[in-house]
């Protein structure tokens, strides 16, 4: 019976020893391969997606209008509101001071043009007397050659004081026709085709140019409204790869559900300092005047990348108050790679560092993982 005992003892002392090496085996295994970490692969493909970025609505010309002459507003033809077309007379000035001054180059051209004919009838006279002389003059001793001489440079001075009595009329024919053209901006015309939005006269006013003294509105501001600006601030990031001539969509909150559509049609190819974004004209039809300039606008801005680029998921991407990384796993390790985000689309982001295509990263960035830890990747079954 002793000996039973003994030997049974002995079996059930080797039974656990054995169980607990296999125990200690089976822990420094688990150590050894450290902790499980979900992978997925880098992929690449071109960027393609659609930003919401804010614009606003402008119109095509819009200008403030300010007569060129000083004088009184004598009628006005349109208020707020009027559709004008271009060289449509849409206010009539008073400036009474302007007859006076017509009256008084009127006088100057007629005082011109009589010393003109005077000059004209002496410098007649004068030829004949000379051609005269100078027939005589061929028989000798009939004329003294002193008297042909200064009968010559009489008429000299006479054409001298014609040609200046000329130009004396055509300076005053200049000076009315100055004063004439200064009347017809008395009549003040609208530029182009549009809407005048806004009147700050009234008949009987003093209106001048702008700048003069006293002169601090405009008479009227005119604009397009059938032709419209959409004015979009791209940022840098997506600045690149929409050319000229692409169609882009735009909503407004007037018309909700309603989407309407604009081609980009100038690029400032220059980015703002302070704002880090490009200005992007739209140009859009607007026939039936529906949208207003000044109304801000949500655009539907097509981001494209011409070249393909990296992406892994969203949660890959670690930040830190010092870098910016994503784990990649290799040979059963971990890494931290800086990238460098771009643009995100249906959960992954575009990344820039030193990845390729196929590299195995993190699904979860994070700095729990540090550099050189061992794991154990398993693949993403989604990805």
């Amino acid at each position: 019976m002793n000996l039973a005992k003994a030997i049974a003892f002995s079996a059930s002392l080797w039974l656990l020893t054995s169980c607990g090496k296999q125990d200690t085996a089976a822990k420094a295994a688990n150590t050894d391969s450290g902790p499980k970490v979900q992978v997925t692969k880098v992929v690449v493909q071109k960027l393609a997606m659609t930003m919401h970025l804010p614009g606003e609505i402008d119109p095509y010309e819009a200008v403030a209008i300010f007569p060129k002459v000083t004088g009184f507003v004598k009628s006005i033809a349109v208020d707020r509101g009027s559709r004008v077309k271009a060289g449509e007379l849409i206010a009539q000035l008073d400036a009474p001071e302007l007859i006076a001054q017509r009256s008084e180059a009127q006088s100057k051209l007629q005082a011109a043009q009589a010393q003109l004919a005077a000059a004209e009838a002496k410098v007649g006279s004068d030829e004949g007397t000379y051609e005269h002389l100078k027939g005589a003059a061929a028989t000798p001793g009939v004329v003294a050659g002193n008297d042909l001489f200064v009968a010559q440079k009489g008429l000299d001075a006479d054409r001298a004081q014609l040609k200046a009595q000329q130009d004396n009329v055509s300076a005053a024919q200049q000076a009315l026709q100055a004063i004439a053209q200064t009347e017809a901006y008395l009549q003040v015309k609208a530029p182009f085709d549009g809407v005048v939005t806004e009147r700050n006269v009234h008949p009987g006013a003093l209106v001048g140019p702008s700048g003069a003294p006293g002169v601090a509105v405009p008479m009227f501001r005119i604009e397009t409204l059938y032709r419209l600006r959409v004015v979009v601030p791209v940022p840098e990031t997506y600045a690149a790869g929409v050319p000229e001539g692409t169609k882009v969509d735009f909503t407004v909150s007037a018309f909700p559900g309603r989407i309407f559509s604009g081609t980009i049609a100038r690029i400032a190819h220059s980015l703002d300092a302070k704002t880090r974004t490009m200005p992007v004209e739209l140009e859009a039809e607007n026939a039936k005047g529906e949208l207003s300039p000044g109304t801000f606008s949500d655009v539907l801005w097509p981001v494209r990348r011409p070249y393909p680029t990296l992406f892994v998921p969203t949660t890959s991407v670690a930040n830190t108050l010092e870098r910016v990384f994503v784990v990649r796993i290799q040979d059963g390790r971990s890494e931290w790679v800086d990238v460098k985000v771009g643009a995100t689309v249906d959960k992954m982001t575009e990344v820039f560092g030193d990845l390729r295509e196929g590299d195995m990263v993190a699904v979860r960035g994070t700095d729990e993982l540090r550099p050189g830890a061992l794991v154990s990747a398993r693949q993403d079954s989604g990805k």
